[in-house]
């Protein structure tokens, strides 16, 4: 069966798939954190008259991103080299009011867990989520019948019923679009790639509290989720705090494990603030879980902590660093590679149909790019009129024709040259690929 037709295939069987799990009684547990999103209109007009107002003698692309923001003078700095980049990444922001009072925005939800929740809610599949900025605001987007959590006393509740108790937490998100000019004086740039940058005022998820009723409710229910999704360290700063989170985490993947053997632990990793951070997470919770998934850029940085270059645009040499880094770190099942032209898997052999689940993950974060908010299933059917990523199908065609071909499944993406959307795309996918656990 050809690529186009798998996905046909994939997409009319989804409802099937949402139900059976549904009258079965299954879940996917999705951590940790949670917060509200400012998502603002991003206008390379609007930079451009802020550039001339701020950094009138500014040379464009020696301006630099700063990992903490206290003035409009790095705030500009950082969104122009980001933008100027084509990258994504984040930076703390000391004070949002840069954000609130020179653009236009408007409210949404932050975090890999609650996310991934709102997309699988979207086409009506249940999940159940930690919350760490329980604020009115962050449950009220989360309302829904098909997004749990779990009340003081244990019990499965809607995000409606949570008691709010929490300090908010506040991400501001710059989207930027591929073509559009950045202009000072005689200076233009044209941005290469659409990215996002997230600006963080760190709160509550410095720390990342865990709360012990959503733990112990999954590992006395363990038969009940069959995938268990881990995330979201990276704004923490203190090292012995983060240990404290590991060991209880490397905890509770024991006790889960005991009561649900083919549940599978799934790691979604992301931009960290701190090095040291990021690598006590690699070194501590890889070889915990099954399946560790990150984009290329963090692909990338990841191997590069370790001293081992790869091309990203060579998907051999991705291939081969992504096995580097399950050999050396004892990944116990295998690693997802998500990109704009393609979702990758390279690993042992699963008892899940992942080619299917990284078409799902494709599809419901296509659908969040295309439209700028989380598909449903009538909006997903339309992504499956788009064509496959040029590029995705030419690295799919060269692991076919390699050595590699046994052990990796690459499904090209359904392709969007300018996405509305940027922010959320990794969690959407994240979200996805669970359905076929």
């Amino acid at each position: 069966m050809d690529l186009i037709k798998k996905y046909e295939a994939a997409y009319a069987n989804l409802e099937t798939v949402i139900k059976d799990r549904i009258q079965s009684g299954k879940y996917m547990a999705l951590g940790y954190t949670s917060n509200l999103d400012y998502l603002c209109d991003f206008s390379a007009d609007r930079i451009n008259e802020f550039l001339k107002k701020y950094l009138p003698d500014a040379e464009l692309m020696k301006l630099k991103a700063f990992h903490k923001i206290h003035s409009m003078e790095e705030l500009l700095s950082t969104i122009v080299f980001y933008c100027l980049h084509g990258i994504g990444g984040e930076a703390e922001i000391c004070d949002t009011a840069l954000i609130r009072q020179n653009f236009k925005w408007t409210p949404g939800m932050g975090g890999t867990g609650t996310q991934a929740a709102m997309a699988l809610a979207a086409v009506g599949c249940p999940s159940v989520v930690h919350l760490t900025d329980d604020s009115e605001e962050v449950c009220g987007i989360l309302k829904s019948p098909y997004i749990y959590t779990i009340s003081p006393k244990g019990e499965l509740i809607g995000t409606s019923e949570v008691e709010h108790t929490a300090e908010q937490e506040v991400h501001c998100i710059i989207q930027f679009k591929k073509g559009d000019a950045i202009c000072l004086g005689d200076q233009m740039a044209e941005i290469p790639v659409s990215n996002r940058l997230i600006l963080t005022k760190m709160t509550v998820n410095v720390e990342v509290p865990f709360f012990k009723p959503y733990f112990t409710y999954i590992e006395q229910h363990a038969q009940q989720f069959s995938s268990n999704v881990l995330s979201s360290f990276n704004e923490i700063s203190d090292q012995e705090l983060l240990m404290e989170r590991l060991d209880y985490v490397k905890s509770h993947i024991q006790k889960y494990r005991r009561k649900n053997r083919s549940g599978i632990l799934f790691f979604e990793d992301a931009h960290y603030h701190d090095y040291e951070i990021r690598k006590l997470c690699i070194e501590h919770l890889y070889s915990q879980v099954d399946i560790v998934s990150l984009n290329e850029e963090e692909l990338k940085y990841t191997l590069e902590m370790y001293d081992y270059r790869i091309d990203i645009e060579d998907i051999v040499s991705c291939v081969k660093g992504v096995k580097y880094i399950r050999d050396r770190f004892a990944v116990q099942k295998g690693i997802i590679v998500h990109t704009k032209d393609y979702a990758m898997y390279v690993g042992e052999k699963l008892n899940a149909d992942i080619e299917t689940g990284l078409m799902y993950g494709n599809m419901l974060a296509t659908a969040k790019a295309f439209g700028g908010w989380y598909g449903t299933k009538e909006q997903i059917g339309e992504i499956l009129k788009f064509a496959l990523s040029e590029n995705g199908v030419k690295r799919r065609n060269t692991i076919s024709g390699s050595k590699y071909n046994p052990e990796v499944v690459l499904v090209p993406s359904k392709y969007i040259d300018k996405p509305k959307y940027t922010i959320g795309l990794g969690d959407s996918f994240v979200a996805g690929v669970q359905m076929c656990f």
